[in-house]
C-alpha cells in the first residue's frame, strides 16, 4: 500500500515590483518603520542564526508549517522565486529546528535571498557555508519530521506580527521590518522626507546640538511673586 502524502494547500499571490523591491534594498529598518508610523517590526527575540549574515530585502512567501514539521516548508522551494524570502511559521515551537543547511541551501539555489522563522534553525556550520541569511528564535539540533499538512502562500502571524505572501521583508542590524504589499507606494513616497529630517539631525549632532530641534527651552526669567 502506498501512503497519500499530507495536502499542501497552496494560494496564489501578487509579487510587488522589482524596482519597489530595489526602492527599499538598503533602507534603513528605522527609516522603514518611521515610514510606517512607527512599527512594522518582528519581534525582538527574532535574530540572524549566524551573526554577520544578516541583511536581506525581499519578497515575503510565506509557509505554515505548524509545530515540529516541516513538509510544508520543503514543498515551498517548489514555488521560490528569485528574491523571495521564506517567512515560515512553526506556531513558536521551539522543540526542534524546521530546517538546517541542506533545505536552505536549496532555498538559495532556487533564488532565496532570506529564511524567517518563529522556530528555531540548526547546522550553523554548514549555514555560514550556505550564505543564506537565516533569522530564527534558536538554535536546536533536534530535527523536524515531515508528516504533517501545511500551507503556502497564506498569511501567517509570525510570533504575533501578521506577514502576507507579497510583503517586503528587510533585515538589517536593527532587525526585521514587513512592509505590507497595501502599503508599498506609501512608504516608499514617505522615505525622501524620512531621509532628509535623518540627515539634518545627523548634522545638527555632528555640529554639536545638546537637544532636538523639537525640544524648546523658555530661557526667560521666572516672573517674581507678587
Amino acid at each position: 500500500m502506498i501512503d497519500v502524502p499530507p495536502l499542501i494547500q497552496r494560494q496564489t499571490f501578487t509579487r510587488p515590483t522589482p524596482d519597489q523591491v530595489e526602492a527599499l534594498r538598503g533602507t534603513p529598518t528605522g527609516f522603514i518603520v518611521d515610514a510606517m508610523g512607527g512599527s512594522g517590526a518582528l519581534d525582538y527575540r527574532l535574530r540572524p542564526a549566524i551573526a554577520e549574515q544578516y541583511a536581506f530585502c525581499g519578497v515575503a512567501l510565506t509557509v505554515d508549517a505548524g509545530p515540529g514539521d516541516n513538509l510544508a516548508l520543503v514543498h515551498a522551494l517548489q514555488d521560490v522565486q528569485p528574491g523571495d524570502v521564506l517567512v515560515a511559521t512553526t506556531g513558536g515551537f521551539t522543540g526542534c529546528a524546521i530546517t538546517g543547511d541542506l533545505v536552505l541551501g536549496m532555498a538559495k539555489n532556487c533564488g532565496a535571498v532570506g529564511f524567517v522563522t518563529d522556530g528555531c534553525v540548526r547546522d550553523l556550520v554548514g549555514l555560514r557555508t550556505v550564505g543564506l541569511p537565516a533569522w530564527a528564535v534558536g538554535v536546536t539540533p533536534n530535527s523536524p519530521q515531515r508528516h504533517r499538512p501545511g500551507t503556502i502562500g497564506f498569511a501567517i502571524a509570525l510570533a504575533g506580527h501578521p506577514v502576507a505572501s507579497g510583503d517586503i521583508v528587510v533585515a538589517d542590524l536593527d532587525g526585521l521590518v514587513v512592509v505590507p504589499q497595501a502599503r508599498i507606494a506609501q512608504v516608499l513616497a514617505r522615505l525622501p522626507q524620512i531621509r532628509a529630517a535623518e540627515a539634518l539631525a545627523d548634522t545638527a549632532v555632528r555640529e554639536g546640538a545638546r537637544l532636538p530641534s523639537f525640544l524648546t527651552v523658555d530661557t526667560a526669567p521666572a516672573a517674581s511673586k507678587p
